[in-house]
C-alpha cells in the first residue's frame, strides 16, 4: 500500500508540472503565434514538419493532425533529408521545424537548403536564441521551467508542450478554415465518425413493406398491422396516400389504460397527427442526434416531395 501512496503522489506530481508548463505556454502566446498562423494559411504549397528523436515522434502526430484537419502536410526525418528526401519540400512549402534546443545539428544542417529555396521557416522551440529561433520567420516558444522527469532530464513537460503548441496551430488553422464535421468525415471515411456523417438517413431506414393503415381501420386491424410490420408501429395514410398520423405499440397500450373498450376506436382517435419526420437525404449522425434528444424511437422519412420512402429507428442507431 505504502508504494501504491507513494506511486499515486508521483503521479500528480507530474501531470500538476506539465499543466504550470502549458499554463505558462499559453500566458506566452502572442504575435509569433499569429504569424506563424498566417504563414501557413498563405502556403501555396504544404506543410513540411521536420524534428529529430522525441521531438520528431511529436512531429508525427502534428503531422497527422494537420493532415486531417485540412492542413496538408507531410513529415520528413532530417536525417534522411540528406539521403533523398530533400526532394520532398518544394519551394512552395512551409517548414515546421521543431528542436527543444534549437541546436539539432540534423535540423540545422537543413536550414541552408531552405534558405536557398526560399522556403518559409516556421520553429517550434525552447530557446528564443536557439540557431533555429534566429533563422525561422515565426518561433513557438515551447520552453519549460522543468521536465516532470525526477532528474529533470527525459522529455516530459517539453514534450507535453511540443504537442499541444500543435494542436494549438492545427485547431487555429482549422476554426480559420471554417473546417466542418463533414469535412473531416471526407478524410476518416473508415473511422465511426466519417461513417455516420457520410452515411445518410436513406442508407439505414427500413423502407420494404411498410406497416400501413388508413384513419378508419379498426382497433384489432391496426393491432395486427403493428405485429405484421414487426417495426413496434403503423403509418396511417389518407385518401390520397398522404401522411396522416402514426400508431406506435405505445399508444395501443394507452388506449387500453384511458378507454374501457379501445376496441370500438379506429385508427383517427388513437393516432399521434403530425408525427416526427426526416429528410432521406439528412446525415446519420444528424438523425442519432435528433433522435437522441427528441427521445424518440422512431422517424418518417420523407423524400423531397414529402412522400414516405421509410422508417428509422433507435434501434438502427445502436
Amino acid at each position: 500500500m505504502p508504494n501504491s501512496v507513494n506511486s499515486l503522489e508521483i503521479a500528480r506530481q507530474v501531470i500538476d508540472i506539465e499543466i504550470s508548463a502549458l499554463h505558462d505556454m499559453s500566458s506566452r502566446l502572442g504575435a509569433d503565434f499569429h504569424a506563424a498562423v498566417q504563414l501557413i494559411l498563405s502556403t501555396k504549397g504544404r506543410v513540411v514538419v521536420v524534428g529529430m528523436g522525441k521531438s520528431g515522434l511529436i512531429g508525427k502526430k502534428i503531422t497527422a493532425t494537420f493532415a486531417s484537419t485540412g492542413t496538408p502536410s507531410f513529415f520528413v526525418h532530417p536525417a534522411e533529408a540528406f539521403h533523398g528526401d530533400l526532394g520532398m519540400i518544394k519551394p512552395t512549402d512551409t517548414v515546421l521545424m521543431i528542436s527543444n534546443s534549437g541546436e539539432s545539428e540534423e535540423l540545422v544542417r537543413l536550414i541552408p537548403f531552405l534558405q536557398y529555396q526560399e522556403n518559409r521557416i516556421i520553429a517550434m522551440t525552447g530557446r528564443l536564441n536557439s540557431t533555429l529561433a534566429v533563422n525561422a520567420h515565426a518561433v513557438l516558444d515551447i520552453s519549460v521551467k522543468q521536465e516532470a522527469c525526477t532528474n529533470n532530464l527525459a522529455p516530459t513537460s517539453s514534450t507535453t508542450a511540443t504537442l499541444v503548441m500543435g494542436d494549438a496551430l492545427a485547431v487555429a488553422l482549422s476554426t480559420l478554415k471554417d473546417f466542418k464535421p463533414e469535412d473531416f468525415a471526407r478524410f476518416h471515411p473508415g473511422g465511426s465518425l466519417g461513417r455516420r456523417l457520410l452515411t445518410k438517413v436513406r442508407d439505414v431506414m427500413h423502407k420494404q413493406n411498410l406497416p400501413t393503415c388508413q384513419p378508419d381501420t379498426t382497433f384489432r386491424d391496426l393491432i395486427h398491422s403493428i405485429s405484421a410490420g414487426r417495426l413496434g408501429l403503423v403509418l396511417v395514410m389518407d385518401g390520397n396516400e398522404e401522411l396522416a398520423g402514426i400508431i406506435t405499440d405505445g399508444d395501443v397500450r394507452r388506449a387500453f389504460e384511458m378507454h374501457e373498450d379501445p376496441t370500438t376506436l379506429s385508427a383517427q382517435h388513437i393516432m399521434t397527427k403530425q408525427p416526427k419526420v426526416i429528410g432521406q437525404n439528412e446525415s446519420f449522425a444528424f438523425a442519432e442526434e435528433y433522435m437522441r434528444t427528441k427521445k424518440l424511437s422512431s422517424l418518417i422519412v420523407l423524400d423531397a416531395h414529402d412522400n414516405v420512402v421509410g422508417v428509422l429507428q433507435i434501434y438502427d442507431i445502436g
